[in-house]
């Protein structure tokens, strides 16, 4: 029997347009009109505006949450809950709302304020490498100060964070095939977010955790959890700490998860998995389009239904 995990792309994955398509949908539409009035900006405004704002952190979070979320109903209204759910950094905040640890208001509250925090942070630098020597990159971490692995995504793909001395410090001695600086103002998922990092936690101590319905596996610490007080513990900690994607993606096989679906947008994710886990079946939603063709595989037996 199919073990299905539903995971949920982060910042860096969005797409001018996202989401357009949903408001054709009454119970979406509900779900805009509330994030507007939490927001106090429309998330299909942004969405259909330029990339340059789109692509602000400000508002990067906040329409991903938004439009995962709403995906995310929709297809558990067709074909049921999945056996596991996982997203990489803010994505995170969806897997939580789809296992029912919060509601989608109070998760909105919670990435508006992520979103604020971490738009305002100034004087870090990110940088991502590519085909790199990890051994390397391992020991130059070791040895240099205000510089750490952000997102460990694959054995290829990494991101590391810090100060823009020490990042550049890190990329001069690192050999990769290539490197690419991130357009961010603060060193995410580093140290360096303690500040931000403590004035979010006033804002989690707010939201009422629940036991989650079903399996998480938080960036942190990947390894599933329902627990509302162990989740709530992860997630503190997750804008100072390293996005474990590539232990996430190892530990589906271990879940014995069969399929993945990402839902939201581009192929990201999936992508890493497919080379990283190439006996698990993927799928992605990104659309309505998208949707539809996935719930007429499943009513045609192509795909089992979740439970």
């Amino acid at each position: 029997m199919a073990k299905i995990a539903w995971i949920f792309p982060g910042q860096g994955s969005q797409t001018v347009g996202m989401g357009i398509d949903l408001n054709n949908i009454p119970a979406a539409k509900t779900k805009f009109e509330i994030a507007e009035k939490i927001l106090g900006w429309s998330v299909l405004e942004i969405c259909q505006g330029d990339e340059a704002t789109l692509s602000r952190t400000l508002y990067t979070q906040p329409c991903l949450y938004v439009i995962e979320s709403i995906l995310s109903q929709l297809l558990a209204e067709k074909i049921g809950l999945p056996q596991l759910v996982t997203g990489h950094s803010l994505g995170e905040y969806v897997a939580l709302f789809v296992a029912g640890v919060f509601d989608f208001e109070s998760g909105l509250r919670l990435v508006k304020k992520r979103a604020e925090l971490m738009d305002a942070a100034a004087g870090g630098k990110m940088a991502a490498l590519m085909k790199f020597d990890r051994q390397q990159l391992e020991k130059v971490i070791a040895q240099t100060s205000d510089v750490v692995l952000a997102n460990d995504n694959s054995l290829a793909q990494v991101v590391i964070s810090g100060t823009p001395e020490a990042v550049e410090t890190a990329l001069a001695q690192v050999k990769a095939k290539r490197a690419v600086v991130l357009n961010v103002s603060g060193a995410f998922h580093s140290p360096l977010m303690e500040s931000a990092s403590e004035q979010f936690q006033r804002e989690l101590a707010s939201v009422s955790f629940e036991n989650a319905k079903i399996p998480v596996l938080s960036n942190v610490e990947p390894t599933p959890t329902t627990d509302a007080e162990q989740l709530q513990q992860r997630l503190i900690k997750q804008m100072t700490g390293s996005v474990r994607w590539r232990e996430i993606m190892r530990q589906l096989p271990e879940e014995e998860i069969t399929e993945a679906i990402e839902v939201g947008p581009g192929k990201v994710l999936t992508g890493l998995i497919k080379r990283t886990c190439s006996n698990i079946k993927l799928h992605n939603i990104g659309s309505v389009k998208e949707l539809n063709a996935l719930v007429d595989s499943v009513n045609s037996q192509k795909l089992p239904v979740s439970q």
